[in-house]
């Protein structure tokens, strides 16, 4: 159950035959992220478990979760956006029906990732779920 855009994503990801050229386009995907504001970067949107700081700032508004991310490493932010791509705007109870790490499986992050940054998804994808409650 993926998304119009995360399957965008993944038609990219189909059509990018060098990983590094997959890893600058979710670098890409993060740079055009609107930044979070400074306001929303403190301790009850902090992600704990990721190497880099992330921030994850959830909404749920008339049944629709939509989120806001950021973080200080470039190919985290770009996670975050492939991230918003898989859950923003899905209805709430639609959120927890989604298989995070089979449909990051169709990428092939789950295979490209450093022990950490897969530590650091694994950390967003909960906050996604405990959030979209």
């Amino acid at each position: 159950m993926a998304t119009a855009r995360f399957e965008e994503i993944a038609e990219d990801f189909d059509f990018l035959d060098d990983w590094e050229d997959r890893y600058r386009h979710v670098i890409d995907l993060g740079k055009a992220m609107d930044p979070l504001e400074d306001a929303f970067r403190v301790t009850a949107t902090k992600v704990d478990g990721c190497a880099s700081q992330v921030w994850i700032v959830p909404q749920v508004r008339d049944g629709i979760f939509t989120f806001r991310g950021d973080s200080d490493a470039m190919i985290v932010r770009g996670l975050i956006a492939v991230l918003h791509a898989l859950y923003d705007n899905l209805p709430v109870a639609d959120v927890q029906a989604v298989d995070a790490n089979a449909e990051l499986g169709r990428l092939g992050l789950n295979d490209h990732l450093s022990a950490q940054r897969s530590n650091g998804v694994r950390a967003m994808i909960e906050r996604i779920k405990l959030t979209a409650v």
